[in-house]
């Protein structure tokens, strides 16, 4: 059974980190593009950072290049998301999101709020 759950959001100040992990069973990680995805209330989804291929190639949006690492863990089969210097608009519910050519899985999605 292909599963995607997503852990380490929650409250934080701006400024401050979070680092969510987003653990896949049924599938191997390393075989799919991974990406996080967001969606704050009132606004469509947006992709936040992608890894794929044997090399872990990564790309992020604007908005968070230099603040935000996306990394994959081959031997746990999961991948994370370091989230430092957070700004309230970086407030959302964040998705993990595996995609290969005929295929797309979704986790449930993680709150992530930054207020002071």
């Amino acid at each position: 059974q292909v599963q995607l759950v997503e852990s380490g959001g929650g409250w934080v100040q701006p400024g401050g980190s979070l680092r969510l992990s987003c653990a896949a069973s049924g599938f191997t990680v390393s075989t799919y593009a991974m990406r996080w995805y967001r969606q704050a209330p009132g606004k469509e989804r947006e992709k936040v950072a992608g890894i794929f291929g044997v090399r872990g190639s990564t790309n992020y949006a604007d908005s968070v290049k230099d603040r935000f690492t996306i990394a994959r863990d081959n031997t746990k089969n999961l991948v994370t998301l370091q989230m430092n210097s957070l700004k309230p608009e970086d407030t959302a519910v964040y998705y993990c999101n595996a995609q290969n050519w005929e295929t797309e899985y979704w986790g449930q999605g993680i709150q992530v709020s930054v207020s002071s």
